[in-house]
């Protein structure tokens, strides 16, 4: 054997060797096929349509965080206007839609201004004269602005709703944008996951909170009622927002109203962090426990100084969780009371760290695999490669002899390579995954046979062994590579536009290829030299 042919068996052997061990988990070497099984099940990861579990299609509903921000763009301009007597007495500002805002009678000597405070401070807006009305004027949210909001929207609940899942512990949860463009899809498969109610309430909470102060201190039954204790006219900057009696999270108590300034002083986004705690009050409840940043503390810090004997309301989601009266300076934490079980504040706590979602989701698709029918896929999916295999091995060895047991030491080690490098990078695999093993082994045989084919080629034109088998390796190079590259390709787009199962289909038949590439070239070429180097001169090449 020649020191070439010797490294190139010592590095065939050193790439099966870390296959084994990226398969098997060793060092500890399994001693039984009990084992073996448990170690590659350890090792590789599986997807929802063999691990069962839930997955989840939810629709991000962008169009209401756009006219969220039209709505503040109405109450920024309103107060902008009227701090520079822009506004005529019958003046009038209003959201036309999601994207139009009607801004009706300025004065005709300040349009000037108008014009300064839209070009200076609305940017995202243009501005044109209203039909038919004088001294009115329509502002248009540009489709530039539009089509940036919606990207970060979409971007922005991406990331909520994947902190949230990350934070609930599941093994192995994919979430992706999925669906047509401009549908804002998004997919959450929960693999071993079978009961999703917990983790679909996670997703869907709004997770807002505000911290504002209480304007009356009096609880009322109802929205008119708090009108009527105000002689039908609320303060100014105020707004009615519901909640339960003394800030109590209990379902089984009716609901009251409660009159808060409009503006709050902190919201979730000057969240440091929140954490669920025993109460100190209550055995048995919880509370939640959140810190300010230092920005939102030194900005919280004197306003409770200013407001002490005041009540502050605890807003989530638009809703009054408990209202403590302020005893005292508060600079960087507080804590949100109420009938909380240990995994309602821990669910909370979680929603408020991960983040509010920039607009509300519904739910389009949910479908549950039980494990039973994850199991029988496998089985299935074993039983089709492995019997694949065999039909193909026997094949080979019948019609090319020895040089088939070449082909056969070559697809087994595409197929070990294959599982390893899934282990080694934690890629899932699905049922299109199995799939894709069994188009590998096709693609195997294919190169194989093209191989083959060109040596008998070139022994029927009365060359040596030798000689044919580097021309038949030399020349089926290139169709090989054309035939691989080309359905690589094919992958890419698979992998790009595809949904979950089409891209484990597209990664594990790409991962073939590349080995296929290694085992039918390499490792085949290295077999045929070593069988040729110990044959005897006059013998014929068994193919």
């Amino acid at each position: 054997m020649t020191s070439q042919l010797k490294w190139k068996f010592i590095f065939i052997c050193a790439v099966v060797l870390l296959c084994f061990y990226g398969v098997l988990g060793l060092p500890t070497f399994p001693t039984s096929v009990k084992q073996v099984a448990q170690n590659v099940a350890k090792r590789i990861t599986l997807g929802l349509d063999l691990k069962g579990g839930s997955h989840l299609v939810l629709q991000v509903e962008a169009n209401k965080a756009i006219g969220q921000r039209c709505d503040e763009a109405v109450d920024d301009l309103s107060k902008q206007l009227q701090s520079k007597n822009v506004l005529s007495p019958t003046g009038e500002i209003r959201r036309v839609d999601d994207t139009h805002i009607s801004v009706r009678n300025i004065n005709a000597d300040s349009y000037s201004t108008f014009q300064d405070i839209v070009n200076n401070q609305f940017g995202d807006w243009s501005v044109a004269p209203a039909a038919g009305a004088q001294n009115s004027y329509v502002l248009t949210m540009k489709p530039s602005a539009v089509s940036d909001l919606h990207t970060q929207v979409m971007s922005q609940a991406l990331e909520t709703i994947t902190r949230r899942i990350n934070g609930l512990g599941l093994t192995e949860p994919q979430i992706a944008l999925t669906g047509p463009s401009g549908q804002n899809e998004i997919l959450v498969q929960l693999p071993g996951e079978g009961d999703p109610t917990r983790a679909k309430s996670v997703i869907q909470a709004g997770g807002q909170l505000e911290l504002r102060l209480l304007v009356d201190s009096q609880a009322y039954p109802s929205g008119p009622a708090v009108l009527a204790a105000h002689n039908g006219v609320l303060p100014p900057d105020t707004q009615i927002l519901p909640g339960n009696p003394e800030g109590s999270s209990s379902p089984g108590q009716s609901q009251v109203y409660y009159l808060v300034t409009r503006a709050p002083i902190v919201t979730g986004q000057d969240l440091r962090g929140a954490d669920p705690e025993p109460s100190s009050e209550n055995p048995g409840q919880y509370e939640v426990e959140f810190h300010l940043s230092s920005a939102a503390a030194a900005r919280f810090g004197p306003f409770t100084e200013e407001n002490i004997g005041k009540q502050l309301a605890i807003v989530l989601d638009n809703k009054v969780y408990s209202a403590p009266v302020i005893q005292g300076r508060i600079d960087d934490q507080g804590q949100i009371t109420g009938n909380f079980s240990q995994q309602s504040a821990q669910d909370l706590a979680l929603v408020l760290k991960a983040g509010a979602l920039p607009a509300p989701i519904r739910y389009l698709e949910e479908a549950t695999v039980g494990p039973s029918l994850g199991a029988d896929s496998i089985r299935e999916g074993v039983r089709a490669s492995v019997g694949s295999l065999i039909v193909v091995m026997v094949f080979l060895v019948i019609y090319y002899r020895l040089s088939g047991v070449n082909a056969v030491v070559a697809l087994i080690l595409n197929l070990v390579i294959l599982v390893a490098f899934m282990a080694w990078s934690g890629s899932v695999l699905t049922l299109p995954g199995i799939a894709g093993v069994i188009l590998t082994i096709g693609m195997g045989v294919d190169s194989n046979v093209l191989v083959f084919e060109r040596i008998r080629e070139e022994l029927r034109n009365g060359k040596a062994p030798a000689p044919a088998v580097d021309i038949g390796f030399d020349r089926a190079f290139l169709t090989i590579i054309d035939t691989h590259v080309t359905t690589m390709v094919s992958c890419a787009f698979l992998f790009i536009f595809g949904t979950g199962p089409v891209r484990g289909f597209a990664v594990t038949l790409v991962i073939g290829l590349i080995a296929n590439l290694f085992t039918s070239i390499y490792v085949s070429r290295a077999i045929f030299d070593y069988h040729l180097a110990h044959m005897e001169r006059q013998a014929e090449l068994s193919i």
